[in-house]
């Protein structure tokens, strides 16, 4: 049985990007104040036409998984920044140096401006972070974390409450972007004018679209676009058909379902460090028991889901880990991680067991995951019923514990290029995104030990140990890793192809008016 929420809105495209729905609907065009239709000529003249997948839902408050949003548009900034290896780089910031185990000290960068023309300096950036660590709920970077910020000449000094050796590529975490002051006004933070990056966002209409004019006062390298023209759409076909059509320059997340109908010089499989995941809530109902959430875990036919899903675009998942962290299969097998699993409790017998399934529709995979899920669980003797809505109408009451079982595609390393905050978000006693419920003795001394230490092997055996913790109590049963596919147009040069989808249009992308 499925339930979905109606859609009583009318999604609308800024700029003239006009986005398909099915043969019939189209998304009408909406010109925000001053701004004109993507211009034709040179490069620097053209704007860039982006169908995103999933609407804001916080208002685009970058204390929020929204400020991913902020990060691939570059229209904010952090003071540190992370190469492909995941090894911190200057940003905001010129350079730190960690002065003991908990306190490190960063330099801030001269001659950046925000977009309503103030100036960045030491006490802006201790404000943001400030904001940050203050926040209710706080950003998931900063689960568990006691931070403390303070202005010393040109310096900034972060001090933590326990040693943190990744603290460098935490605060690279698009979620503790700086913004200008005037940004934060009585408990809310608004991003539009109040960044620093190559791009301004310059208007917003609600969760249909958002519009930003390159930023002429940028630091670092001007931006090659006008600007970006920015849709949000939830549906799958309706991306697709923009690609298709050439009405979108660059298109998140295409379908598996709808690549055959697409040129192929026009998608790009991206890796990603992305799992998608069905959560098992472990504190009320049927799943409370760890039987019952073992058998779930039998019947979960991974491979199936795979090849009949997404046409085998996909990887099917061993663990919360996969194949873009190389060293996360080696580590899987050794002695250590296999003791702990063997802690796991044995299947329940299950016959007329109910559940709740819940799911969401702005990865138009995962409802047909729920429809496979539905019948894998219902072959061994669950009653399974569905909820499924658009993911802006349904993530608070999959915090709340609303569902027994939720799937959910979750990116494993998306803050730090490290999954420890992952672990500790998603299931430690005070995570801040426990849609599983969790709060075990064991997983949380799991996850602090890897998080006290310091990066390279010892760190990477730690964080292995810890998923082994959460997967010996059956909290959460991986079911694949993503393969991503973007979609970019004909004349599109230069867009972020970026596992962790933290960038997507930088100061290189732009649209080739010739082409």
């Amino acid at each position: 049985m499925i339930s979905r929420t109606p859609r009583s809105r009318r999604h609308r495209a800024p700029a003239g990007l006009a986005l398909a729905l099915g043969t019939t609907l189209a998304l009408t065009a909406c010109l925000s104040p001053g701004a004109e239709p993507a211009a034709s000529g040179t490069a620097g003249d053209a704007r860039i036409s982006v169908a995103m997948m999933q609407p804001p839902r916080s208002g685009l408050n970058p204390l929020s998984d929204d400020a991913f949003k902020l990060s691939r548009w570059s229209a904010a900034e952090t003071l540190v920044t992370l190469d492909e290896a995941g090894e911190a780089l200057p940003g905001l910031a010129t350079a730190w140096t960690r002065e003991d185990d908990r306190t490190w000290r960063f330099t801030v960068r001269e001659g950046v401006t925000f977009h309503d023309g103030t100036t960045l300096d030491t006490a802006a950036v201790v404000n943001s972070l400030q904001a940050a660590a203050q926040a209710s709920p706080v950003p998931r970077i900063l689960d568990g974390v006691d931070l403390q910020v303070e202005a010393d000449g040109g310096d900034v000094v972060v001090t933590t409450g326990d040693p943190d050796p990744l603290l460098p590529q935490r605060l690279s975490s698009p979620q503790l972007a700086v913004l200008s002051p005037a940004a934060y006004t009585d408990g809310t933070v608004d991003p539009v004018g109040h960044g620093t990056g190559p791009f301004e966002i310059v208007a917003v209409d609600g969760v249909a679209g958002a519009t930003l004019d390159r930023y002429d006062g940028y630091w670092g390298e001007p931006a090659a676009a006008a600007g970006i023209d920015v849709a949000f759409v939830p549906d799958g076909t309706a991306r697709a058909a923009a690609l298709r059509t050439g009405e979108a320059d660059l298109v998140e997340t295409v379908p598996a379902g709808q690549i055959a109908s697409i040129d192929p010089e026009r998608v790009h499989e991206v890796p990603m460090p992305r799992t998608n995941t069905l959560y098992l809530n472990t504190e009320s109902g049927p799943f409370a028991d760890p039987a019952v959430r073992a058998a779930a875990r039998e019947a979960v036919e991974r491979a199936t889901i795979v090849e009949t899903v997404y046409e085998g675009r996909a990887d099917v998942a061993e663990g919360l880990l996969g194949p873009a962290l190389p060293w996360a299969a080696e580590l899987r097998d050794s002695d250590a991680y296999a003791e702990i699993l063997a802690g796991r409790a044995e299947p329940a017998q299950v016959d007329g067991v109910r559940i709740t399934l819940g799911t969401f529709t702005d990865r138009a995979e995962l409802p047909e995951v729920a429809v496979q899920l539905e019948q894998q669980l219902e072959a061994v003797g669950f009653v399974v019923e569905q909820d499924v809505r658009e993911y802006q109408f349904i993530e608070a009451d999959a915090l709340d514990g609303a569902f027994d079982a939720f799937i959910l595609s979750r990116a494993t390393v998306l803050d730090s290029g490290d999954p420890v905050a992952y672990l500790a978000s998603d299931f430690g006693c005070e995570g801040g995104f426990s849609i599983a419920q969790l709060c075990d003795a064991a997983v949380d001394e799991a996850v602090a030990q890897a998080s006290a230490t310091e990066p390279g092997d010892a760190r990477r055996e730690a964080i292995m140990l810890a998923e082994a913790h959460v997967l010996a109590l059956d909290a959460a049963v991986p079911l694949l890793h993503e393969r991503v596919v973007q979609g970019e147009g004909p004349g599109l040069v230069g867009a972020a192809r970026d596992p962790r989808e933290r960038t997507l249009v930088t100061t290189a992308t732009r649209v080739d008016a010739s082409s």
